[in-house]
């Protein structure tokens, strides 16, 4: 059992190195909002999951943290997009479809 906790768990941090990667690399805010919502949840859920399965008296505690962490992070990150479109912090150059200006200038119109 406890080999495939460790399994889990080093899936957790290749989420969680894919996510740093994509953060660092990712040219705008809301790029890295997506790159660190999907990894981060996913890599912290797993890393958690596995040293709840590696240490068994942990599991149940581990679980409602898991739990916690995939309700609060996308909240959490959709909150900083939509802060961040709110400041008026524009798309990157490269970015083609931007669907919230379809919606600002529907908005406008009525």
């Amino acid at each position: 059992m406890e080999v495939i906790g460790e399994i889990i768990a080093l899936i957790g941090v290749i989420f969680l190195f894919l996510g740093s990667l994509g953060v660092f690399r990712l040219p705008d805010v809301y790029n890295r909002l997506q790159a660190g919502t999907k990894c981060t949840t996913f890599g912290a859920f797993f890393t958690i999951i596995g040293v709840g399965i590696i240490e068994p008296a942990w599991f149940w505690k581990t679980l409602i943290i898991a739990f916690f962490i995939l309700l609060t992070n996308p909240i959490s990150n959709h909150a900083i997009g939509k802060a961040s479109r709110k400041a008026g912090i524009s798309l990157c150059d490269k970015s083609v479809v931007d669907k919230t200006k379809e919606f600002r200038e529907y908005k406008k119109a009525k």
